[in-house]
């Protein structure tokens, strides 16, 4: 016993030990990568306002509290400081609070959970859904086609926006309108929109797509600031405009699209071009061409009236040459006729007494004749002769008419 340090240290070298400033550091980078921006509700308490600006304060429910911090930069957007015991929708960013270990939430804004509030809320988690799949980006939009030949318009068959956008293509230029007809307000509106947007993907050489409907109130224009409807939009393969609502208003729908239009006749007219205008570029186009064609027939009349020059004085010379070797020519030419003439000659000549012998006038002039019916078929056999027949005889020197009266067999 009187060996025992009740004070020794026992040395452990195989275990690991952390301090308290890696372990809360820890605890900070895994709370903000598995939790990142939330939307949270609860009751405000203790709020302080410091000279900086910067707003400390507590948001609770009946079961749990949490610490909240919002940064001057923050809290200048915001338009009236909330009161004690007020409910609010926070948008924040959990963290640690190193220095005291602390579980903490540093609030971007707030908003009252009045329906307004709810609304609010509602379009920023769908607009912050959409931005981090990438939907919002710029870079993804689409180019609208120049001369399109076939829009499809998703809007209501009420209204006045399928009159406005007719009127405007009838006035601009000439193009063929599907109409993909679908409620735009209430609370069928958001899965109606849906089944017509996936209708126009289906379809066959669409060239552009139209979303529109006239304004409205926030509640009429709700159905397109939802995000089933926005991701709708998103999935369409050709170029898209939204036109929602009057200038003022601003939907998911219209950030999601490759082009916002203020309204749906703006729409139109940033959907087709001006016939005029085209006209006009069409008619310049033919005068640059005209002008175009008028300096290059100068240059090629002068390019020709060079090279005919030296052509002239290429032929001079070939020309001497030439003729020289058509006189070669010529005498050749002659020399190799005549002699084939004299050859042929003699050949026809022998042709000629090979065929006067065989000519059958020769075997008439020997004493034989040839026999031939009313058809000028030759009777050669005792057979063909029938009697009473007629029949033509020809001798050497002309025919005999003439009539079986006995056949001798």
């Amino acid at each position: 016993m009187a060996d025992l340090d009740l004070f020794a240290t026992k040395h452990e070298p195989d275990r690991k030990f952390f301090s308290v400033a890696e372990v809360t550091r820890r605890a900070r980078g895994l709370i903000e990568a598995g939790l990142g921006k939330l939307w949270v509700k609860g009751e405000i308490s203790g709020l302080k306002s410091y000279r900086s600006g910067h707003w400390y304060f507590t948001l609770r429910d009946k079961s749990a509290q949490v610490r909240c911090v919002m940064w001057r930069s923050d809290t200048q957007t915001v338009r009236e400081r909330p009161e004690e015991g007020v409910e609010i929708f926070a948008e924040v960013e959990p963290t640690v609070w190193e220095e005291k270990g602390e579980f903490r939430l540093t609030v971007r804004q707030v908003l009252s959970t009045t329906t307004d509030g709810k609304w609010k809320a509602q379009l920023e988690a769908a607009r912050k859904a959409l931005e981090k799949d990438g939907l919002l980006d710029v870079s993804r939009k689409k180019a609208l086609p120049e001369m399109p030949r076939k829009i499809a318009v998703v809007t209501s068959l009420d209204g006045a926006v399928l009159r406005d956008l007719a009127s405007v293509f009838r006035r601009r230029w000439p193009v063929e309108v599907v109409v993909l007809p679908a409620l735009v307000q209430g609370g069928g509106a958001g899965p109606s929109l849906c089944r017509a947007i996936g209708v126009v993907r289906r379809l066959k050489d669409i060239d552009l797509v139209i979303v529109a409907r006239g304004g409205g109130s926030r509640e009429d224009l709700w159905a397109f600031n939802t995000e089933p409807v926005a991701r709708a939009v998103a999935s369409l393969t050709v170029p898209c405009i939204s036109a929602i609502g009057h200038e003022t208003d601003v939907s998911l729908t219209d950030l999601v699209a490759d082009l916002r239009a203020p309204t749906p006749s703006a729409a139109a007219e940033l959907a087709v071009p001006d016939r005029v205008i085209v006209e006009k570029r069409v008619n310049d186009l033919g005068r640059r061409l005209a002008g175009g064609l008028n300096r290059w027939t100068v240059w090629g009349n002068e390019r020709l009236a060079r090279t005919s020059d030296r052509l002239e004085t290429v032929m001079d010379a070939f020309r001497g040459e030439r003729e020289r070797h058509l006189e070669t020519l010529g005498d050749a030419l002659f020399s190799s006729t005549r002699e084939l003439l004299r050859t042929g000659k003699s050949r026809v000549g022998e042709l000629g007494v090979a065929l006067d012998a065989l000519s059958p006038l020769k075997v008439l002039d020997r004493g034989f004749s040839v026999a031939r019916d009313g058809q000028g078929r030759t009777l050669k056999n005792v057979a063909d002769f029938e009697e009473g027949s007629e029949f033509t005889l020809t001798v050497s020197d002309g025919k005999v008419r003439s009539r079986v009266e006995k056949n001798y067999e």
